[in-house]
């Protein structure tokens, strides 16, 4: 296995604007990247240009030493070792489980006991050895679903590719799925991209996040390092759920702004330069001394409430609070600290 790099990435479908520009990143061996972007903002197309399904406009794309796509060349999908679950699950409803599993070994060649051996262990590898001799139509989504990494599984691939994998199922098969792909993650010791609009998803189970929007990458991290300093409000306003202020701050002001600086900010006056101060609802609080800011919204979630405030130059906040506060009530509001995009 080696790394999978892709070096000014771009893909124009004569639209008049490129569904991916110049995109360049290194996932590394072994690595789970999750693509997080808003639709239509090309991380789907990179996925497709990945496996071979289309074909790039410049740019390259390398596993290890290997050239799978550049202006000279293009290795076909068959021959790139690389497997890919698509959201529709894509398994043959006339096989049985055991069948669709074994689908790629039986394309490249292999029969006998070594066929079943490894159509039994992928099964093993995502807990369905019992359901073998099942047609997928018997099976629920969750289990379709562990088929399709079953059948990645099988070939042992350096480069697995998901497509918005969860997309068709409830939230507690998410859960459920989302276990799945740490431990054949874990497992299978592949490369693994995985494309969702979903942030909590690409949190929770990628060792680097790379957000894109319109076509380019805006920042690549550990999930870690994006939700604590992300680069622009772009990336501020996709993950997080926080809410990005315009404040009047002195030049070459500190990236972190604790509440004086923040509260001195919103009540300036001057001519001063305006940055963009990137705040979570969890950096909010309600309590004495803070700035007056009207309720919007209210929205009950379990164990808490998620309320929607506007402070009194009109712009707008979130802050997670154990309370219900009306609909139309000012309340006092703290900002706890802030990161300057």
């Amino acid at each position: 296995m080696a790394k999978l790099t892709l070096h000014q990435l771009s893909k124009d479908f004569g639209t008049g604007r490129p569904a991916v520009d110049a995109v360049s990143m290194e996932i590394r061996d072994g690595g789970f990247l999750a693509l997080l972007g808003p639709s239509g903002c090309g991380k789907t197309t990179v996925l497709r240009m990945v496996a071979g399904f289309e074909t790039p406009t410049d740019g390259s794309i390398l596993l290890g030493e290997r050239v799978m796509s550049d202006a000279a060349r293009v290795v076909p999908p068959e021959r790139r070792n690389m497997a890919m679950v698509f959201q529709s699950y894509a398994l043959w409803p006339h096989m049985t489980v055991a069948e669709n599993v074994g689908y790629p070994l039986k394309v490249r060649g292999v029969t006998g006991e070594r066929y079943r051996a490894k159509v039994l262990e992928a099964l093993r590898s995502v807990r369905l050895e019992a359901y073998g001799d099942r047609r997928p139509a018997a099976l629920s989504g969750g289990q379709r679903q562990r088929v399709a990494l079953a059948r990645c599984l099988v070939t042992s691939p350096d480069v697995v590719l998901l497509d918005e994998p969860l997309a068709n199922l409830d939230r507690h098969l998410r859960g459920e799925m989302e276990d799945a792909f740490r431990e054949f993650h874990a497992r299978s010791g592949a490369t693994m991209i995985y494309v969702t609009h979903d942030q909590a998803e690409a949190m929770a189970l990628a060792t680097d996040v790379a957000v894109m929007a319109d076509g380019k990458l805006l920042q690549m991290a550990a999930p870690d390092e994006l939700y604590a300093r992300p680069e622009g409000r772009r990336v501020g306003e996709l993950v997080g759920r926080g809410a990005v202020l315009s404040v009047r701050a002195a030049a070459g002001a500190a990236r972190h702004f604790d509440w004086q600086a923040v509260q001195l900010a919103l009540t300036r006056l001057d001519n001063a330069p305006s940055v963009d101060l990137l705040v979570r609802p969890q950096d909010v609080h309600i309590g004495d001394g803070g700035l007056p800011a009207v309720v919007e919204s209210v929205v009950f979630e379990g164990e808490r409430y998620t309320m929607g405030l506007r402070l009194g130059d009109g712009q707008c906040l979130r802050v997670h609070w154990r309370e219900r506060l009306q609909v139309g009530a000012v309340v006092p509001v703290i900002i706890a600290g802030g990161w300057r995009l």
